[in-house]
């Protein structure tokens, strides 16, 4: 009897155009996205639709979502193997979340927290879409049978609607959609805040000094670093009493690949400064291979373009198939 290969599960990851990703990102996901697409069918893209959510320039805009795809394919993330595009680049994605609106209750939308959260940090524009992103986001993994998607704690709840959704439509019509499970793979470590660690990193903190971005030169990583959070023990202990510390060893495991008890028997008797200083020099190491990839690829908006434009073409593909058999079994006309 011949053998049948089973085809890879296929995972889907989109991020933000809103802004440069942090050193969290880059430990808590990034770095295993890699590996990821070792074992899997993987679909990376920039999820440019959700950026406006929040009102930002037309060029900013721009320029956010061409310099997140850079960072994508800088992570040596090879788009031959996996699609790599951007959101916007397929309509199927505005297509579908339409139809989806159309099949979410109103109360499960409601109580979405994120929702309740943004509002109040953007009392000016509270808008429709801020509601409704949690569908779009449902569109974006259904469009694309997804098996699993790697989500943080802050997408659970997105992701349960999603899981709904997709049940209550195939409860309707028939099986149309995969129900996808959350991605458990390699867990990455949760990088906290340099200033207030017990924050979890961030790129909108309005103190630069708190965070780490995936493109700041080793000079701005020592300085930002040198400045972080402790205590006055003076003491490299990893502990919840000390969780400027900890914070920093989590930083230093990951960049170094020691274990905590490595770490603190390497810096026993000495002060901060030390361990900071190597802290920031591990750090820096461990960014700049992507960032200086990153800035040739800027470089280079002719290749970044065609890559854009094949990544489009080969998410399209898919998604069109799974917007028109939901639209046939909703009942739309077509030709």
């Amino acid at each position: 009897m011949e053998n049948k290969t089973e085809a890879p599960k296929r995972v889907l990851s989109l991020v933000q155009s809103s802004g440069t990703p942090t050193l969290g990102n880059y430990l808590g996901a990034f770095r295993n996205w890699k590996n990821m697409a070792q074992d899997y069918d993987c679909i990376f893209g920039v999820a440019d639709l959700h950026a406006i959510t929040v009102r930002t320039e037309p060029a900013v805009l721009r320029q956010r979502t061409r310099e997140m795809y850079a960072m994508l394919l800088a992570l040596d993330l090879d788009p031959q193997k996996n699609i790599v595009f951007i959101q916007s680049h397929v309509d199927a994605h505005a297509k579908l979340a339409w139809l989806l609106n159309c099949y979410t209750m109103f109360g499960e939308a409601s109580r979405m927290t994120q929702f309740k959260d943004k509002s109040q940090k953007h009392a000016d524009n509270i808008n429709v879409g801020l509601f409704t992103y949690p569908v779009l986001m449902a569109a974006d993994i259904l469009l694309y049978q997804a098996d699993f998607v790697p989500i943080g704690d802050d997408q659970k709840q997105h992701m349960e609607l999603c899981r709904d959704i997709a049940d209550r439509f195939n409860g309707i019509y028939g099986q149309t959609f995969t129900v996808p499970e959350p991605f458990i793979g390699k867990t990455g470590a949760r990088i906290m805040s340099l200033q207030e660690p017990d924050k979890k990193m961030s790129k909108s903190d309005p103190n630069v000094k708190s965070f780490v971005s995936m493109t700041d030169d080793t000079d701005t990583i020592i300085r930002k670093i040198k400045s972080a959070v402790t205590d006055s023990e003076a003491c490299v202990k990893y502990s919840p009493e000390k969780p400027g510390v900890s914070n920093l060893m989590s930083i230093y495991s990951c960049c170094t690949g020691k274990s905590f008890d490595e770490i603190e028997a390497e810096f026993a008797g000495k002060g901060y400064g030390d361990f900071k200083l190597a802290v920031a020099e591990a750090t820096a190491e461990e960014l700049r291979p992507v960032r200086e990839e990153y800035l040739r690829l800027l470089g280079d908006k002719a290749y970044l373009e065609a890559c854009a434009k094949d990544g489009a073409e080969r998410a399209a593909r898919i998604a069109e198939r799974t917007v028109r058999k939901a639209m046939k079994k909703v009942g739309f006309y077509q030709i």
